[in-house]
């Protein structure tokens, strides 16, 4: 029988049987139940705010990491290492924010994005389904830190991770939202250029990463959670302009958290929905195209996890019932003059730095950069966090000063020129430790410094004599197996 498949520890025979139903007459059956069983390959993308792509594969080769093109994603590699047991997070580049570990599927939605999408200085961008933040990063890349990403995410735990990952690969166009996304439409419809809707689903295409990722499937789960999902997109394409796109995906399989979202959809608004063909994605994607255009994703096609992207534009302007919202005023008053030309004035002279894009705003002694295309949504979103923290004034009227923030060297430092204080491995390894550093060359520098590992800033310090004192913030401290190769 066609559903009849040999060597199952992991799949409902449920599952099976309905794969068995959907899976094109060109796939095995069986094929698609051996890839599932099979651990995943580990993927990275470079971070092309920190280091070019070619730099990266340099640093691979130093590392004896193999690495292989990912076809849809100019920025993702497949990695092998000597021992594939060994911490990728806790190497270097990745604690600098060089890369991002991501599973190679899940660059998928926003190389669509940006395949079909143009964006400009202006753009706004809503990633309204965001943490842990691999897309949101992957956006805020390919934006190059312009125009401006609204990053929402539901649930409240996983907010300090989503913030986490966007202040390690130095990104300043972000602001966090911590909403149910289904209110976006009610609340600011026809207003996002791009939106990217990467629903929460069953999971069924994550088995190669999590084992126990099929153990509750059940068919009346789906059902529920493709009601969610249709709130979601309904909500997303309200708040997307006219002649905006919105990317839809998943990690699923069942038709009815996919294909049918995307066509209820258009059922729901026959003269808006533009479904867009993504054949040309990348070669070979014709391997996995549906009629729509969508890209349906069988995990032993690409040696990859199970995933679903459909692109869609929206060609007539939408005008939902407009619901209430809630807004609590934002503590931030914009600061003098003087004051503005004072904390730049120490940047350049600190460290080089000379350009400052964004909006200055001030919460009693802290400052604030808010992108600049926050301004129309500014009173009209209540946000987590809005923008970076670069500095906090000290001191009483007379003698003032600042104290620069971790957030904008990360943001900033491509740009310092002065005040760097370069570190060998041994010491490098101990600042991550959270140690000082004594006996190093500060080349008379005083105040507050940069340190640098492999011509990559880490983090402030301040220069004493010859000791360097640690200034990382305490969630970056790492304690063993740093920088192993």
């Amino acid at each position: 029988m066609k559903n009849q498949v040999k060597n199952n520890k992991l799949l409902p025979q449920a599952f099976i049987e309905k794969m068995a139903d959907i899976i094109p007459n060109n796939y095995s059956l069986q094929e698609f139940v051996d890839s599932c069983h099979q651990p995943l390959r580990r993927a990275v993308r470079v971070n092309t705010l920190k280091i070019s792509v070619e730099d990266f594969k340099i640093r691979a080769i130093e590392h004896h990491w193999q690495l292989t093109a990912i076809p849809w994603c100019e920025e993702g590699f497949w990695i092998e290492t000597k021992d594939e047991l060994s911490p990728l997070g806790n190497s270097f580049e990745h604690l600098s924010g060089q890369f991002y570990i991501q599973e190679a599927s899940s660059m998928m939605p926003v190389a669509a994005l940006f395949h079909l999408f143009e964006q400009t200085e202006s753009s706004t961008i809503l990633d309204a389904a965001a943490a842990p933040g691999s897309k949101t990063t992957q956006i805020a890349a390919k934006m190059n830190n312009k125009g401006l990403i609204i990053a929402n995410e539901f649930s409240a735990s996983r907010i300090k991770m989503l913030h986490s990952n966007i202040q390690r690969c130095g990104i300043k166009n972000v602001a966090l939202t911590h909403f149910d996304a289904k209110v976006f439409g009610g609340w600011i419809p026809n207003t996002f250029d791009a939106i990217l809707l990467d629903a929460p689903c069953s999971g069924e295409g994550t088995i190669r990463k999590d084992k126990l990722a099929m153990k509750n499937w059940n068919q009346q789960s789906i059902n529920e959670i493709s009601s969610t999902q249709t709130g979601l997109i309904e909500s997303a394409f309200h708040a997307l302009k006219e002649n905006g796109v919105l990317i839809y995906s998943t990690c699923t399989l069942s038709h009815e958290e996919n294909q049918q979202i995307c066509h209820s959809l258009q059922q729901a608004f026959p003269d808006s929905v533009e479904f867009l063909p993504l054949n040309n994605l990348f070669s070979g994607a014709e391997k996995t195209v549906t009629e729509e255009g969508f890209l349906h994703i069988w995990p032993q096609v690409y040696d990859s996890e199970g995933f679903f992207v459909a692109a869609l534009r929206k060609t007539v302007k939408t005008n939902p019932e407009r619901t209430n919202k809630r807004l609590a005023k934002i503590p931030f008053i914009r600061p003098s003059r003087q004051k503005e030309a004072e904390l730049y004035a120490y940047f350049e002279e600190q460290f080089g730095i000379t350009h400052i894009d964004g909006m200055l705003y001030q919460r009693d002694k802290e400052f604030w950069l808010f992108p600049d295309n926050i301004k129309p949504l500014i009173n009209q979103i209540r946000f987590s966090r809005l923008g970076i923290k670069i500095a906090e004034e000290f001191g009483k009227i007379r003698k003032t000063g600042f104290k620069t923030q971790h957030e904008f060297i990360t943001s900033f430092e491509k740009q310092a020129t002065k005040n760097i204080i370069e570190l060998d491995a041994t010491q490098a390894k101990e600042y991550y430790q959270g140690k000082d550093i004594r006996g190093v060359e500060t080349n008379n520098a005083s105040g507050e410094v940069l340190v640098s590992y492999q011509g990559q800033v880490i983090s402030l310090g301040k220069a004493l004599n010859n000791r360097l004192k640690n200034n990382l913030p305490r969630e970056l401290i790492r304690d063993n197996n740093l920088f192993e190769k």
